[in-house]
């Protein structure tokens, strides 16, 4: 860690806050943050239910004793939401911008440095309060969805993975037992990260992410073509953010109308897509196809000892900028280097995958079908 400054303008104290959706390893971030800057003295402070509590006064103090035992500990000591200070909801349903509370909790308590841990929404969150009230802020990217802009890897993500991953080798026993197509539903509204690295690390025969569109004439092929090798099973890996291409004409009529009633069955229902795929596949192969939903699954538990390593370099180097004041950054982590990153270069941003990403070419090498061509 860098020399830390002994001098009158050294942090005295910080608040601490968790935004967003919960995820594995936001327990060891906070650990970490709070060891290492408890042996420089500075006071903790830890916000309840993420922007929530800085607008609403509500905290607890974090002590070096508070932290043990957290590094392995799932979900978040200082529960999360949502909300942002912009945006609080109110009683009426409505929203309110609530960012001078959030400005005068923080002056109030004499805090030195925000430290906010959370997805592409917390940074930008944030952004704004460094803008609008001049407050110091460091965050650092938590998501299981690895989309925060400017970093090589969110924390959560691997746990995420590895829960995908692990459910996906359950599933392959129950389809080639009985023949199924086993379609497995996966978080991931904007990017396919989570899709792609759980589907391509359990061998899925197909991974539909947001970033390439698919075709059902396309998937269903790529199945019967395993059907004529003699594999009469398949595993299909969709993000829930996937989204279907522009029909292609289809080689049977049959199979066309059935596209054309699904399509438009799609465009007048509120059903998952993978219910869609779910009946065009069974149909265009003939074998029973079942789905399968991780959900929730994805973002519980522990964090696997990757994460735990991570969280804890994510936090050293947070606490880090904290002591030296090398505010207004996000902790990233590039190559083998924790180093910081503007927050004004990574608020309002996504990373999705490159579609020249290595891991699309390792996956299309080994013959996955992504969904875009046979």
């Amino acid at each position: 860690m860098a020399e830390i400054s002994k001098n009158a303008n050294r942090v005295k104290s910080i608040g601490i806050l968790t935004s967003g959706g919960d995820c594995p390893g936001l327990n060891a971030v906070i650990r970490a943050i709070v060891r290492a800057v408890a042996h420089e003295g500075v006071e903790v402070f830890g916000f309840l239910e993420g922007f929530t509590g800085l607008v609403e006064n509500r905290f607890q103090t974090l002590s070096d004793a508070d932290c043990s035992g957290l590094l392995t500990v799932g979900g978040t000591i200082l529960r999360t939401s949502r909300n942002k200070p912009n945006k609080m909801p109110t009683p009426d349903g409505g929203v309110r911008d609530m960012t001078g509370a959030a400005i005068e909790t923080y002056r109030r308590m004499n805090l030195d440095c925000l430290v906010c841990l959370g997805g592409g929404g917390t940074q930008k969150s944030a952004f704004h309060l460094m803008s609008e009230g001049g407050i110091n802020v460091v965050t650092a990217p938590k998501t299981i969805d690895n989309d925060v802009f400017g970093t090589d890897i969110c924390f959560g993500y691997d746990t995420g993975m590895t829960i995908g991953a692990e459910a996906i080798d359950r599933l392959h026993t129950t389809a080639s037992s009985h023949h199924r197509v086993m379609i497995v539903d996966v978080m991931g509204h904007n990017t396919g990260w989570l899709a792609l690295g759980s589907g391509v690390a359990s061998g899925a025969d197909v991974i539909l992410i947001p970033e390439i569109p698919y075709s059902l004439n396309v998937v269903a092929e790529s199945l019967l073509e395993r059907m004529r090798h003699g594999k009469r099973f398949s595993i299909v890996v969709v993000a829930e953010g996937a989204t279907e291409t522009v029909a292609e004409p289809s080689r049977k009529r049959a199979d066309r109308a059935k596209a054309s009633e699904l399509k438009n069955k799609e465009a007048s229902s509120s059903q998952p897509k993978s219910i869609i795929l779910a009946e065009y596949l069974q149909s265009a192969t003939g074998l029973e196809t079942r789905i399968s939903s991780l959900g929730y699954l994805q973002r519980g538990g522990i964090p696997t000892p990757a994460d735990r390593i991570l969280c804890t370099a994510f936090g050293a180097k947070a606490a880090e900028l904290v002591l030296t004041r090398k505010f207004g950054n996000m902790v990233a982590k590039r190559g083998e280097d924790f180093v910081p990153v503007p927050l004004k270069d990574v608020a309002g941003k996504r990373r999705a995958v490159p579609l020249d990403h290595p891991l699309l070419q390792a996956a299309r090498a080994v013959n996955t079908c992504l969904g875009d061509r046979t």
